[in-house]
Parts: C-alpha cells; sequence; structure tokens
C-alpha cells in the first residue's frame, strides 16, 4: 500500500489523532498548572473538559466536516467524552491514591488507556450517519 493511498483511507483517524494530541497536550497543560493550586481531581476535571470543547470544535470544523446539527452532534460528544472522563479518573485515582504514583505521571498513563475509544465511538454515533 502506498503512502498516499494509506493516508486517504485512513485520513479521519489520522487527522482524528493529531487533533487529539493537541487537545490532549491542551487538557495536560491545564492540569499540569492547575495542580499546583487545586487538587489534582479537581484539576483533571477543569484539564478535561477544556480538551473536550477544543477536540469537539476543531474535529467538527476540520475533520468531519458537519456543520449542522451542532447541539446534538456536541451533547453526543459530550457524552462519550464524559464515559472516557470517568474511565480516566478512575485510573488516575488508581495510579495516584492507591498506588502512590506520581500525578503528572499518572495522567499520562489514564491519558494512553483512553485515547482510541472516544474515536470509534465519536466517528460512528456524533459524526457518523446517524445524527
Amino acid at each position: 500500500m502506498k503512502f498516499r493511498d494509506f493516508c486517504g483511507r485512513y485520513a479521519h483517524f489520522i487527522l482524528y489523532a493529531l487533533i487529539g494530541v493537541f487537545s490532549t497536550g491542551l487538557e495536560f497543560l491545564i492540569y499540569a498548572l492547575l495542580c499546583r493550586y487545586i487538587p489534582y481531581l479537581y484539576a483533571n476535571i477543569i484539564g478535561f473538559h477544556c480538551g473536550i470543547l477544543c477536540s469537539f470544535i476543531l474535529n467538527r470544523k476540520f475533520n468531519f466536516k458537519k456543520e449542522n446539527k451542532t447541539l446534538l452532534r456536541f451533547a453526543s460528544f459530550y457524552i462519550i467524552q464524559i464515559i472516557c472522563l470517568g474511565l480516566n479518573t478512575l485510573i488516575l485515582y488508581l495510579c495516584v491514591d492507591v498506588a502512590d504514583w506520581d500525578p503528572l505521571l499518572s495522567k499520562g498513563i489514564s491519558i494512553a488507556l483512553t485515547a482510541l475509544l472516544p474515536y470509534f465511538l465519536n466517528k460512528h454515533i456524533t459524526f457518523g450517519k446517524h445524527i
């Protein structure tokens, strides 16, 4: 398979991943800054919501190019992300409070373990043919 064919076939996934890296970077930066001032679980929730907004706007506009039904799509996207936030927070709690690991390292682990689930759900539900 040629590189161009590969990129064409997986264009949505590649762009989703790039947007995800940017959104996750924003989330992690906000988390790291807030951890200095507030408890890590609160910082996680605030950072995660900033990442959700960034990811939705960029994916809607540039990746899936869906300009219609914005509120319905956002609601779907948000629900999927809240499920992922629950998983992310559980992993973070287990790493920090149970295993006594560093909060920043634990955040990286929780991001890595929950990264693919929202792509598949959002591709088929939020930005799919059903909405």
